[in-house]
């Protein structure tokens, strides 16, 4: 491990995650790159969550939990784990989700190289047992603005980016979406998203998810193009309408 590797800040927002929090800790500290911090903010749990950090927290230094004290919803749960990030990357990995091995020195390596200010890879989605699906995401290799307002082609749990070059960029603050809204942002100011071609996480597809609920994800689109992005009615509707033909296709 290179001693002069930058420092990964990992945000993780939990709400009721004792199911599967153990998973995305232990793949965070199964990484072959070893210079991260996991910032885990959790957002007024009322199962055993807060109990499962804390057991990590004693043996690893690198895992920080903060404690909303009212329940705000992801957008802010992870601005605030964002506004604590010490490292010069920050990093996405949602409570239920798992990463490969391999995802932070792979990544970051592709980064570094290429001196990229925004990246995500490939994606396996998993069941909610942890089962494959055997179904993999593989995003366009370069994004742009205007390719993202057709839909969202980041998966959270695989992005990061370059705060020495961006500055620290909050997600907006919507109830669902803000992920999207992250990402639109950041690539308004006139960044690309590159997309590293390799399978480094697993997405798992749990009932609740926003992304399994069509009707839900149109309100929340809706909501982002027209308050956060300020589009026109009409490009609203249309951009609308391309995320909902998108995603019936997927």
């Amino acid at each position: 491990m290179n001693h002069n590797a930058p420092l990964v800040s990992v945000i993780t927002a939990c709400y009721n995650s004792e199911k599967h929090i153990s998973e995305a800790i232990n793949s965070v500290l199964n990484q072959t790159y070893q210079n991260w911090e996991m910032l885990l903010v959790d957002d007024c749990s009322s199962d055993n969550t807060i109990f499962v950090i804390e057991k990590f927290q004693k043996k690893d230094a690198r895992i920080k939990l903060f404690q909303l004290t009212k329940n705000s919803g992801a957008g802010i749960t992870r601005n605030k784990a964002i506004k604590e990030a010490q490292g010069r990357f920050i990093a996405f990995l949602d409570s239920d989700d798992r990463w490969l091995p391999q995802k932070l020195e792979r990544q970051i390596d592709f980064m570094l190289k290429n001196e990229y200010r925004l990246s995500h890879t490939a994606y396996e989605i998993i069941e909610n047992s942890g089962k494959s699906t055997n179904k993999i995401i593989n995003p366009k290799a370069v994004l742009n603005y205007q390719d993202m307002l057709y839909s969202n082609k980041i998966g959270c749990l695989t992005a990061i980016f370059d705060q020495s070059k961006l500055g620290k960029v909050y997600l907006p603050i919507i109830r669902k979406r803000q992920d999207y809204g992250l990402w639109l942002k950041i690539l308004k100011t006139g960044a690309r998203a590159y997309s590293l071609p390799e399978v480094l996480a697993q997405y798992r597809k749990t009932e609740n998810s926003i992304s399994q609920n069509k009707l839900k994800l149109m309100k929340w689109n809706w909501k982002l193009f027209r308050e956060v992005e300020h589009l026109s009615i009409l490009k609203s509707m249309y951009y609308l309408a391309c995320n909902v033909v998108i995603k019936l296709k997927s």
